[in-house]
C-alpha cells in the first residue's frame, strides 16, 4: 500500500481519491473515512460508494467518544442546536473572526495523527487529504490552512522516522479550482455527499451546500447528483 486517502464522501476528498488513484492505483490505495458523531451518516455511505467505485480498499474508524463534550452543532448530542443556513461569510460576520459552529474542535489535526498510524500500519509512504482555501478563508475552519497544514506535514514526517508525509493538493486552491480537477479527472460526483444535513436530497442551503453549487457554477457545469435516475 502507497497512499491513504482521508475520505469523507464529499466532493474535495472523492477528487482527492481520484488523483491518488491516477497516481498510484487503486491497488495501492487505502480510503479512510472517519465517524466523529454525526447527526447522520450519510457521508458515510457516500464514502463505501466512491471507495467502491474506484476498487480501492476502505475502513472506518470511530473517534465518536473524543468529540463527546463539544459543541459543535454537526454532533448528534446537540442534537437541538440548528445547523446555520446561512454562507460562511454570514456566518463568520456573527462570530467575530472565531471559527463557525460547524468546526469540529481539531478535527483535521486528529484524523492527520490517526491516519499516520494507519498509513504507518499499512507501509504507506504519503496520506492525501482535501482541505482547501475557501474552507480556510476568514478562519471559519482553521485546521485547512497551508499555515497548518505545513505544520502537521512536518510534524507526522518527524514523528514517523521521515517515512511519511502528507499532500493536500487542494490547499491553495479554491473549491471551483477543485471541482475543476474533478471534471476533469471524471470523478462520479453524484456518488458524494456534501451537505450537513442527512435528507434524502441535500437541503441546499447550509455552507457547505451553498460553496459546493458556487463551484460548479463557476465551471459552468451541473451537479451531477442532480441528475440521478
Amino acid at each position: 500500500m502507497k497512499a491513504l486517502v482521508l475520505t469523507s464522501g464529499g466532493v474535495d476528498s472523492a477528487t482527492c481519491l481520484a488523483l491518488a488513484v491516477k497516481e498510484y492505483g487503486s491497488e495501492e490505495v487505502l480510503a479512510l473515512a472517519v465517524f466523529y458523531g454525526q447527526k447522520h451518516r450519510k457521508e458515510l455511505e457516500y464514502f463505501q460508494k466512491i471507495a467502491e467505485y474506484y476498487h480501492v480498499k476502505f475502513q472506518v474508524l470511530d473517534l465518536s467518544v473524543i468529540f463527546a463534550d463539544s459543541d459543535c452543532s454537526l454532533l448528534a448530542q446537540n442534537a437541538d442546536t440548528e445547523i446555520p443556513k446561512i454562507s460562511y461569510a454570514d456566518q463568520l460576520a456573527e462570530t467575530d473572526g472565531k471559527p463557525v459552529s460547524t468546526y469540529v474542535p481539531f478535527r483535521n489535526g486528529l484524523f492527520l495523527s490517526s491516519a499516520a498510524s494507519i498509513a504507518l500500519s499499512h507501509g504507506c509512504e504519503v496520506i492525501y487529504y482535501g482541505a482547501h482555501s475557501d474552507d480556510a478563508a476568514g478562519n471559519a475552519y482553521p485546521d485547512c490552512s497551508d499555515d497548518f497544514n505545513n505544520a502537521m506535514n512536518q510534524a507526522i514526517y518527524l514523528g514517523s522516522g521521515k517515512q511519511l508525509k502528507i499532500h493536500a493538493p487542494f490547499v491553495r486552491m479554491t473549491k471551483a479550482d477543485v471541482v475543476r480537477t474533478g471534471l476533469n479527472l471524471k470523478v462520479p460526483y453524484e456518488l458524494t455527499w456534501s451537505c450537513y444535513e442527512g435528507g434524502e436530497i441535500p437541503c441546499g442551503i447550509c455552507g457547505t451546500c451553498r460553496d459546493r453549487a458556487e463551484a460548479f457554477r463557476l465551471n459552468g457545469a451541473d451537479d451531477p447528483f442532480f441528475k440521478k435516475d
